[in-house]
């Protein structure tokens, strides 16, 4: 079986990213912390989702394999990390997830380098495709971007049983937060 081609994100392409990482995350600890509600989570998460993808997708650094399958949402070292959500999100989400959202954004932005890095914001698969090594292509083509610029790249992770898979990638643990919920921050030195 070959790999299907990675290709950046465009607009047309939100829809099945924002589908296929709702559906990805749907166990996630921060995002779970988050939108804890069952009811609300598919659609609290895909505004999320929706917000960061169009944040970023005029930057081509949005890599999608098997129609939007897996992708990987890089910020690059020019933009704010994770950038705030209240312009985009607070028509959406009522005052006590808006303020969850901002809370985690904060403690992950204060926890991050000042020197420049790229930024793994978000790596997911839908389940449907899961066990391909999509996830770990898609991340691979903005770690060879970071690589090409000499730069490191941070990402964070709230899942314990991530750790290790970045790990055999060639993420180090950078930091650590214990609060809202366990979150790793790693980084990969330039190559």
């Amino acid at each position: 079986m070959t790999t299907p081609e990675i290709t950046i994100a465009t607009p047309a392409d939100r829809d099945a990213v924002v589908g296929s990482l709702v559906a990805a995350f749907v166990k996630d600890p921060i995002l779970r912390c988050l939108f804890p509600d069952e009811q609300t989570y598919p659609r609290y998460a895909a505004t999320f989702f929706g917000h960061l993808f169009d944040k970023r997708v005029h930057q081509s650094s949005i890599w999608t394999i098997g129609g939007g399958a897996s992708v990987a949402i890089w910020e690059p070292p020019a933009g704010s990390p994770t950038g705030s959500p209240e312009g985009g999100l607070a028509a959406h989400y009522p005052a006590d997830v808006l303020a969850r959202v901002q809370s985690y954004d904060d403690a992950v932005h204060a926890a991050l380098p000042t020197f420049p890095f790229w930024y793994l914001g978000v790596l997911g698969t839908h389940p449907d495709s899961a066990g391909r090594g999509w996830g770990r292509a898609v991340m691979r083509a903005g770690l060879a971007r970071a690589a090409a610029e000499g730069l490191p790249a941070i990402l964070e992770t709230s899942n314990p049983g991530n750790v290790e898979l970045y790990r055999r990638a060639g993420w180090e643990v950078a930091g650590f937060l214990s609060e809202p919920v366990p979150t790793w921050i790693m980084q990969q030195p330039p190559r």
